[in-house]
């Protein structure tokens, strides 16, 4: 199949076979204008890519698992790379450290939303498992990176919405709301939009916290995220 990899594993390219087999162009075009980054389409719908990512998950074992996971996203195919991270998704995986040090791996190679989003859930899945993984994640912070810097917040999603959080999921909260403070002078569109995203789930459940944060540094955010921060907020 055009766009597979020399490196690839066997059972990976078990996989893109059947990926490429459900190539549809047309659709293919669309996606590649909608999401700009420069790598080879398919146009094949989510959907799919969850029914195949289920069956890879009930009937590949995890060492397997892993593997098709890495063959799919060194191919640098779109859908192939979201099935990657799909593959991934799971509440349960154990051993997990082999996944989070493969889905750690793909945070460099981020250079559009929808795949940083996708593998972001897988990696927030596994940061649930071991919160001491946050350690490394505030690495990202720091990054010269925009998607790596943005994939700090994504990632944390999870801790927006509990809504008894204990008190290592509030010091958790307030971690994460430390990086956010950081990121309201970074005038990127996607890095405010991520602060945003973050304080508009969290005032679902924690209003109190959004407000405080956004006495303390909304006056240096991007209107437009200001606005979508608040978005959600019930009545004072």
């Amino acid at each position: 199949m055009p766009g597979t990899m020399a490196g690839t594993t066997t059972q990976a390219t078990d996989w893109l076979d059947r990926l490429g087999a459900l190539e549809d162009a047309t659709r293919a075009e669309g996606s590649a204008a909608y999401h700009k980054a420069p790598r080879r389409y398919l146009g094949v719908p989510n959907p799919v890519l969850n029914d195949m990512a289920r069956e890879a998950r009930t009937t590949l074992d995890i060492d397997t698992r892993l593997a098709v996971a890495r063959g799919l996203w060194d191919s640098d195919i779109h859908e192939a790379r979201i099935l990657a991270a799909k593959v991934l998704t799971q509440a349960r995986i154990r051993p997990d450290d082999g996944a989070w040090a493969l889905i750690r791996s793909w945070v460099p190679d981020f250079d559009a939303w929808a795949i940083a989003d996708h593998a972001c859930t897988a990696g927030a899945k596994r940061l649930l498992t071991d919160p001491a993984r946050l350690d490394e994640v505030e690495a990202w912070t720091g990054s010269a990176h925009l998607w790596t810097r943005r994939a700090a917040l994504v990632i944390t999603l999870p801790w927006t919405r509990q809504n008894h959080p204990k008190p290592a999921e509030l010091a958790a909260r307030d971690r994460v709301l430390g990086w956010a403070a950081g990121y309201v002078d970074d005038g990127d569109w996607f890095i405010q939009k991520a602060v945003a995203w973050w304080l508009r789930d969290l005032s679902k459940h924690d209003p109190a916290r959004v407000r405080d944060f956004l006495d303390r540094h909304g006056d240096r955010m991007k209107p437009f995220a200001r606005k979508e921060a608040a978005r959600l907020l019930p009545a004072a």
